[in-house]
């Protein structure tokens, strides 16, 4: 009987050790996908706020919360799902996707230094002829709709990033570090947009507060410096939003094509990354990175600013004269 139960120990020991070691197996292909899927996080949360201007202050945390459960739900129901699909029945494809996603990331950041440095009409609510005052709850429902129209690319790409970083695991480690990296990003990003667009009003709180204590002048002042530090704030993020968008995209398109034989760009780049850290000993390693970054932005952006004509001037126009015929 007590060998019987010594046996039963030490399989519970084994089952533990396994467990534990499965765990840590979880946390560090976490971890390393969502190092890797950083800069469209970045992205993500650049991109949100935008969705809340001109709504009224009251209904912008449940605007950000509706967009969120609509990203959880991409992420989980609808992407999860087909990630494991493809790397079950199609793992050849995950790559030329990936690379799809890429090129819709150079694409978008090079729009946005485009339409930076040469301003025309803007594409937003007014094109679409939604009125905020006059219709607030169609307004509503179409920011949403369209915030989570954006978001299922964006979450894709993640999904599709996080999968290819943990080409080892197994079938149910991909799903569960698939649906950990799903919901951590979501309640990230979507954390602080909350954050973000309710920061001006916790501010305008702060700077109105009495000050009936020592540090009372010190929390005013600094409620008045998130007020007016609020707009440069966002400008600059939306500048690391775009910058992260050509740099995580031509990367992507970079590793691509060495994973499809085309390797030479990305041998290139790596070269000059090698070179940076020797010519810098003292920040050998951040001269590295920043090479390979620089390098990876700079493909990215090429690829984008190629491909903004071809899709506003040939594949837009010719989708909105198939979406009116079909209307």
């Amino acid at each position: 009987m007590s060998s019987g139960l010594i046996a039963l120990l030490d399989d519970v020991a084994v089952i533990a050790r396994a467990a534990a070691a499965s765990l840590d197996d979880v946390a560090t292909m976490t971890v390393k996908a969502g190092v890797k899927s950083a800069g469209v996080l970045i992205d993500d949360a650049a991109v949100t706020p935008r969705y809340v201007i001109g709504v009224s202050p009251a209904r912008e945390l449940p605007i950000v919360w509706r967009i969120a459960r609509g990203s959880l739900r991409n992420k989980l129901l609808i992407l999860l799902p087909i990630a494991l699909a493809l790397s079950l029945l199609a793992p050849w494809a995950i790559t030329p996707l990936l690379m799809f996603g890429g090129l819709f990331l150079c694409f978008e950041g090079a729009e946005k230094i485009h339409e930076a440095l040469f301003p025309h009409k803007a594409h937003g609510h007014a094109d679409e002829g939604i009125d905020a005052e006059s219709d607030p709850q169609v307004f509503e429902d179409k920011t949403v709709a369209g915030a989570i129209k954006t978001d299922f690319i964006l979450s894709a790409e993640i999904m599709a990033i996080t999968l290819s970083a943990i080409p080892e695991a197994d079938f149910w480690m991909q799903a569960v570090v698939l649906a950990i990296v799903g919901a951590g990003v979501t309640i990230a990003v979507y954390g602080a947009v909350a954050l973000i667009v309710k920061a001006d009003d916790v501010g305008l709180a702060l700077a109105a507060g009495k000050p009936r204590t020592p540090i009372g002048p010190a929390i005013q002042a600094l409620g008045r410096g998130m007020v007016t530090g609020m707009p440069t704030f966002l400008k600059t993020l939306s500048i690391i939003g775009t910058v992260a968008m050509v740099w995580v995209g031509g990367g992507i398109l970079t590793h691509g094509l060495e994973e499809l034989g085309y390797g030479g760009l990305q041998h290139a780049i790596h070269d000059l990354a090698h070179a940076a850290e020797l010519a810098l000993p003292a920040i050998g390693a951040f001269a590295a990175w920043l090479t390979s970054a620089l390098g990876s932005a700079i493909f990215g952006l090429v690829i984008g600013a190629v491909l903004v004509p071809i899709v506003t001037l040939g594949i837009q126009p010719v989708w909105r004269r198939i979406r009116a015929g079909r209307s």
